[in-house]
């Protein structure tokens, strides 16, 4: 968790699980398109958006040059104050359900030239960090009948994740409904949060079942219409803007994507426990490459292994469906204890008191 998580807390609450900070969310290498919905919604309303900044190293002007990249810290800094300015408890439900195809520039485009509807999910899921996404996103088989976008906190995000969910699933479906019409309906949305006092609004917005503190952020969607074509498809354009779109991530991409590569295996797969060997065949090295390629980016499995775990236990913790020995099981321990004493390597504090510290 990055050390703006720390700053902004209040001291007189109980101390929340700390997990080591991650240098990555450091790095600038996300595009600021949250940020800058965020301050046009702020100019909308009247609310003056400059002070957000100070400090960052960046300006309320400079966002708009589109070859401005920020890093997680300082966007992470910037919503933090805009959500403090605003005031406003459903501001993520209410950026999102607003944003169209053309916010996506590029990547929207390749979306609306797709040949069906499932091309333009995976064409947005595989390019969703050219569009500065603060989420880690996937796709997910449920069953035989649906399918979900889902979506992970990156660094071990808790305190902004309703923000985050709101303002990516709002938006997901908002483009969905311009690709297919308004007749797309999800057939449910799933939230590892608490639900919030305004929970109204995520029905309002969603019109579907909506599920708080469950084992996942997701939106979940009949399977069939995947195969629905789009009316705006054209081959060629669609290549030409995918084309771009992989241009450009590719001068996102950094020496960590192996790192991402190996998190989001492990994410998938943590009942399984997998070891090194098993991550590095399944992503075609050897054993020996994926050591040396994770050490290049100044990483070890067992690091990458753990951070993962913790994260995702705090998320479950937060969740407060489960109880600790079935977290342990969802994270690969056979023995609570083992689990209990793992938790409290992570992040200093035994599990049942960190459930009661969290937000």
């Amino acid at each position: 968790m990055s050390q703006a998580a720390f700053e902004l807390r209040d001291t007189r609450r109980m101390a929340i699980p700390a997990i080591e900070p991650d240098p990555r969310a450091q790095d600038a290498d996300i595009p600021p398109n949250v940020l800058v919905h965020l301050t046009e919604f702020a100019d909308r309303h009247g609310i003056a958006s400059d002070a957000w900044f100070a400090g960052l190293g960046i300006t309320r002007q400079q966002i708009n040059d589109p070859s401005v990249r920020v890093s997680y810290r300082q966007a992470r800094m910037v919503i933090t104050r805009a959500l403090r300015a605003m005031r406003s408890p459903a501001l993520g439900l209410l950026i999102g359900r607003n944003e169209t195809i053309g916010s996506f520039g590029l990547l929207g485009l390749a979306m609306m030239t797709s040949r069906n509807f499932g091309e333009a999910m995976n064409v947005g899921i595989e390019n969703h960090k050219i569009c500065g996404s603060l989420l880690d996103v996937d796709f997910s088989v449920v069953d035989a009948q649906s399918v979900a976008v889902q979506a992970w906190p990156r660094f071990g995000e808790i305190e902004l994740l309703p923000f985050l969910c709101e303002e990516l699933f709002s938006s997901c479906l908002a483009i969905a409904r311009e690709l297919l019409g308004a007749k797309i309906t999800p057939m449910r949305m799933e939230f590892t949060y608490p639900a919030p006092s305004y929970a109204t609004e995520y029905v309002a917005t969603f019109q579907c079942d909506v599920r708080f503190g469950a084992q996942h952020n997701r939106i979940v969607v009949d399977v069939n219409w995947l195969t629905h074509a789009l009316p705006g498809y054209n081959p060629l354009t669609s290549r030409q803007a995918l084309a771009l779109c992989h241009q450009q991530l590719r001068g996102n991409s950094h020496a960590d994507e192996i790192v991402g590569s190996v998190e989001r295996l492990l994410r998938s797969r943590l009942r399984e426990h997998p070891r090194l060997t098993e991550v590095a065949r399944t992503l075609h090295l050897s054993e020996r490459s994926l050591r040396r390629r994770l050490a290049e980016s100044g990483r070890i499995f067992r690091e990458i292994h753990d951070r993962v775990r913790a994260e995702r236990a705090l998320e479950l913790l937060h969740a407060g469906q489960l109880s600790v020995a079935e977290i342990g099981i969802e994270l690969g321990f056979s023995d609570p204890r083992e689990f209990r004493r793992a938790f409290k390597r992570w992040t200093g504090m035994p599990p049942q008191l960190a459930r009661r510290s969290l937000p």
